[in-house]
C-alpha cells in the first residue's frame, strides 16, 4: 500500500486538474453569459463619460473611473504622465506565473455631433432591438436580461470601452469562481488613440521598464465579418500626401478664359488616373518591390472565410479592383488611395469659373515590404516624369510665370505596420486558448486593413504582437450611431478567461 501511495496521488492531481479544466471549458461561455447583464451595466455607466482627447477634463474623469474600476478587480494602478494625455496602466503579479502578458486598449474616442445620432445623447447609452424598419429604442430596465442580438448604442460602445469592461467581467468570473491565473497581467489604456496616439512612442521609451512584457494582445477593431472569433497577426501602417495643382492665380471666368487658362481640375484628374490602371493597380514602377506571396501564404489566405458576394453587398459593389486574386490577398500589399478631392464650388454655389487651384489627398497603407519614405519618393518621381515642376509651399509669382505645369507636395508623418509571425509562440497560445476555451477554431487573419498605432510598442520593447479583436463588424465605430452587439460581450468575457488561465 505504500509502494501505491505516489501513484494514488498523481492519480488524484490529475483527476482535479481535470476538472478544474473541464469546468472551464463546459461552463465558462455560460458563465460569461450570466454576467452579461450587469456588465452591460457598467458599460453604460462608463460611456456617459465624455472622452474626447480633445477635451482634458473628460479625459481626467475616464482615468478616474478606470482606476476605481480596476482596482477593485485586485489591479495596482498608476497614471503614466505624457507629453500630452496621460497612459493609465494597470498589473496583477501571479506567483510562478508562465510569462507576462501586455494588453492595449483605448479609452478616448471620437468626437460627436449629436444631430447625426439617432438618440438624444450619444453619451447615454441605449439599448436598441432591430425591426423590419431599422433600429428601435428599447425601453429598457437597467439590471433585466439582455438579448443576445440586441445592441447597445453609444459613443465607445465598441471601440473601445466594451472590450475594457469584458476585461473587467472576465476577472469578476475568474475570482468568483477560484481559477488560477497563467501569467502576470499588465494593461495600458491609450488616452488619444483617435489624435493617432502621438505622445505613445516617447512614453513607451520612458516607461519601457514597467511596460516590459513577453506578449503583447491588442483589443481593437471588429472581429471577422462571420462574427467568428478572431486572430489578427498584423496591421497596415499609413501614410499620406497633399496635392494641390495650380491654374490662374485667381479664380477666373469660364466664359473669358475657358479654353485659355488650365484647368487644375482636369490636369489633377489626369495626373491621378496616371497612377493606377483600370483594374486598381499601381502602375508606378516598383511600388510593389518585395511583396511575395508564396504558395504556402496564399493557402493561409485562402483559409480565411470571406465571402466576396457579402463584402460586395455590404459596401455596395459589383466587382472589386484586381490588387490580389482575392480580399485576404488585397491587404497584403500597399495601397494608394485618393482619399478627398476639393476644387472650387458645386451645387446650389456653383460657379462659372475655371478655378484656381484642384487638391488631392492621398493615404498610403503600408505593409511590413514597403517603406514610407520610399514609396512616397516613387510618387513623387512619377509626378516629375509626367513633366511636373514640384514645389513645397506655394509658388512665387516667378516660378507661375516661369513653369506650365506647377504642383505642391506636402508629406505627412508614417505610422508604420507589423506583423507577427503567425506560428509564435504568442500565436500558438492565443489559438490554442480560444480553442481550448470557447471549443471553436478561431479565423487567423495574417495581416489586417486598418491601422492601429502601436508600432512603437513593439519597436521599443521588441515584443510579438497579435490583435484580437472582440466587436461586431458592423459596429459603426467612428461614426453616429456606434454599437456593440451583447452576444459580443459575453464572447469577449470569455475569451479573456480563455486566455488568462490557459494552460
Amino acid at each position: 500500500m505504500k509502494n501505491l501511495l505516489p501513484q494514488v496521488l498523481l492519480v488524484s492531481f490529475i483527476l482535479i486538474e481535470t476538472s478544474v479544466y473541464a469546468f472551464q471549458k463546459l461552463n465558462i461561455q455560460t458563465e460569461a453569459t450570466n454576467r452579461t447583464t450587469v456588465a452591460a451595466a457598467e458599460l453604460m455607466e462608463f460611456i456617459a463619460i465624455p472622452n474626447d482627447a480633445n477635451n482634458l477634463s473628460s479625459i481626467e474623469k475616464n482615468v478616474a473611473w478606470l482606476e476605481d474600476a480596476f482596482s477593485k478587480r485586485g489591479f495596482e494602478t498608476k497614471v503614466l504622465k505624457t507629453e500630452n494625455t496621460p497612459l493609465f496602466f494597470a498589473e496583477i503579479k501571479v506567483k510562478k506565473a508562465k510569462s507576462t502578458l501586455l494588453f492595449y486598449m483605448h479609452y478616448d474616442g471620437q468626437a460627436v455631433d449629436p444631430s447625426k445620432w439617432q438618440q438624444e445623447d450619444p453619451y447615454q447609452a441605449v439599448v436598441k432591438e432591430k425591426k423590419e424598419n431599422g433600429w428601435s429604442i428599447l425601453n429598457y430596465e437597467m439590471g433585466t436580461p439582455l438579448n443576445s442580438d440586441w445592441r447597445i448604442f453609444g459613443r465607445s460602445a465598441s471601440d473601445d470601452k466594451g472590450p475594457i469592461v469584458m476585461l473587467l467581467h472576465a476577472m469578476d468570473l475568474i475570482n468568483a469562481n477560484k481559477l488560477k491565473l497563467t501569467y502576470n497581467i499588465k494593461v495600458v489604456l491609450d488616452g488619444e488613440e483617435e489624435k493617432s496616439s502621438k505622445q505613445l512612442g516617447k512614453a513607451v521609451v520612458e516607461y519601457k521598464d514597467l511596460l516590459a512584457a513577453d506578449h503583447l494582445i491588442i483589443n481593437d477593431g471588429p472581429m471577422h465579418l462571420s462574427g467568428q472569433s478572431t486572430i489578427i497577426y498584423g496591421c497596415r501602417g499609413i501614410t499620406g500626401l497633399v496635392l494641390t495643382m495650380y491654374g490662374p492665380r485667381t479664380h477666373q471666368h469660364s466664359g473669358h478664359y475657358g479654353n485659355y487658362a488650365p484647368n487644375p481640375v482636369f490636369r489633377m484628374s489626369s495626373l491621378l488616373a496616371s497612377m493606377k490602371d483600370e483594374e486598381g493597380r499601381v502602375t508606378i514602377p516598383e511600388y510593389y518591390d518585395g511583396i511575395n506571396l508564396t504558395d504556402d501564404i496564399k493557402e493561409i489566405l485562402a483559409r480565411v472565410p470571406d465571402e466576396p458576394a457579402t463584402i460586395h453587398q455590404i459596401i455596395g459593389i459589383a466587382e472589386p479592383e484586381k490588387v490580389g486574386n482575392n480580399y485576404q490577398e488585397s491587404l497584403q500589399y500597399p495601397s494608394l488611395n485618393v482619399r478627398g478631392f476639393s476644387s472650387a464650388w458645386t451645387g446650389p454655389d456653383t460657379r462659372t469659373i475655371v478655378p484656381e487651384s484642384a487638391t488631392a489627398s492621398i493615404d498610403i497603407r503600408l505593409v511590413p515590404e514597403s517603406e514610407p519614405e520610399r514609396l512616397k519618393d516613387l510618387i513623387e518621381e512619377h509626378i516629375r516624369n509626367q513633366g511636373y515642376h514640384i514645389v513645397y509651399q506655394d509658388p512665387t509669382e516667378e516660378e507661375r510665370l516661369k513653369y506650365s505645369h506647377i504642383i505642391k507636395i506636402e508629406r505627412s508623418t508614417a505610422t508604420l505596420p507589423f506583423r507577427t509571425d503567425m506560428d509564435s509562440e504568442s500565436g500558438q497560445l492565443v489559438a490554442g486558448a480560444i480553442k481550448k476555451g470557447l471549443g471553436v477554431d478561431p479565423v487567423q487573419i495574417r495581416i489586417m486593413g486598418g491601422t492601429v498605432p502601436v508600432s512603437s510598442f513593439i519597436n521599443a520593447l521588441k515584443v510579438p504582437a497579435m490583435i484580437v479583436p472582440l466587436v461586431n463588424a458592423d459596429n459603426n465605430q467612428h461614426s453616429p450611431n456606434e454599437n456593440l452587439r451583447v452576444g459580443n460581450i459575453s464572447n469577449g468575457i470569455a475569451t479573456f478567461v480563455s486566455i488568462l488561465t490557459y494552460r
